[in-house]
């Protein structure tokens, strides 16, 4: 018999990691884990099995197929917004094939356990795009269906898998004699800008706030790149694991969208600055504006909408801004760099 396993895509992530210690810490070490690049030492021992390979090859794909019976998949991995920039091609090719190999995978394992797999996609951001400045000053809180119109390659991947994932959940092979509509749960959230602890930021456009805090925890000094007053929602990454579990877990009945986004809190570039250096004497933040990248953070919203998860599946942050700097990011930051 195959052994029954959760399938957790870039795993050696910042959310692959803290998902791997979030489902270990319940006592299930039955996940198997696949990344490009092989799985942090830290995490290893909580998997039953740790893949190093890319999501386009297929051959991994089948033997991990043929090997395991699935019952969830994390599909995360993929490539970020600042690289999708300069690699397009590669990106379109990462993002969306590697999101359809997931989805193949995911309903041969629905067709042979006779019952649906459930998908989790983290969307982002990016999918807005807001016309620049001026309209997203004026726009107030966003909601998932206003501005979906990204203006960079990652946020166009991200809502066309969207779109995937709901073609697969409700639409798959409508034509055919007998409809596979139903065979994946597929569940999403766009995720605003996350802030770890545990991982530095690897190329994401929303990473200035999180750089800025690991550049001054270690004495160096932080030159931001976009403007002072640049505002955009973020939240800790304990709270969008969070997030992930309780939208996994919620009632298929009680859920009104395949695609949610949330947030924990809209702060400002020079919040973050005026916050960190308050908490560190020593620090040295200046602002060297990027226009083009400026740019981009200037097409998504300043504030979400998030009504819809928090009446669907009770999403709640756990963390305010001043909490997750004194309840989480100091302490674990702290200890991570030996202050």
């Amino acid at each position: 018999m195959r052994k029954p396993v959760i399938l957790i895509t870039g795993a050696n992530g910042e959310i692959g990691q803290g998902l791997i210690k979030a489902i270990a810490k319940r006592g299930d070490s039955n996940i198997v884990a696949l990344d490009l690049d092989s799985l942090d030492s830290k995490v290893k021992p909580m998997v039953r099995d740790a893949v190093t390979a890319n999501i386009l090859d297929t051959n991994i794909l089948e033997r991990i197929n043929a090997k395991y019976e699935i019952s969830a998949i994390y599909h995360l991995a993929a490539i970020l917004s600042t690289r999708a920039e300069f690699s397009p091609h590669i990106a379109h090719d990462v993002n969306v094939g590697g999101t359809l190999n997931l989805l193949k995978i995911a309903v041969e394992q629905a067709s042979s356990q006779g019952k649906a797999v459930k998908f989790f996609f983290p969307s982002s951001i990016a999918v807005y795009g807001m016309g620049g400045r001026e309209e997203k000053e004026n726009s107030g809180a966003v909601t998932e269906d206003q501005y979906c119109r990204p203006e960079t390659m990652y946020g166009c991947n991200k809502l066309y898998c969207e779109h995937l994932g709901r073609y697969y959940s409700k639409y798959y092979q409508r034509l055919s004699a007998v409809s596979s509509g139903g065979m994946i749960d597929f569940r999403a959230i766009r995720f605003p800008g996350l802030i770890s602890s545990d991982t530095v930021p690897s190329g994401g456009t929303s990473d200035y706030g999180p750089e800025m805090i690991h550049a001054v925890a270690q004495g160096e000094p932080y030159a931001c790149f976009v403007r002072p007053d640049t505002t955009m929602p973020f939240m800790t990454m304990p709270d969008a694991i969070s997030a992930m579990e309780s939208l996994m877990k919620a009632d298929a009945q009680s859920l009104t969208r395949t695609v949610y986004h949330i947030s924990s809190f809209s702060v400002s570039a020079q919040d973050f600055a005026d916050k960190i250096s308050n908490l560190y004497n020593k620090s040295e933040i200046f602002f060297k504006v990027s226009d083009k990248r400026q740019a981009i953070v200037d097409s998504w919203p300043a504030e979400l909408n998030d009504v819809a998860a928090r009446k669907d599946w009770g999403w709640k942050p756990g963390f305010d801004f001043d909490t997750a700097f004194d309840n989480y990011l100091v302490p674990e930051i702290n200890k991570r760099y030996g202050e």
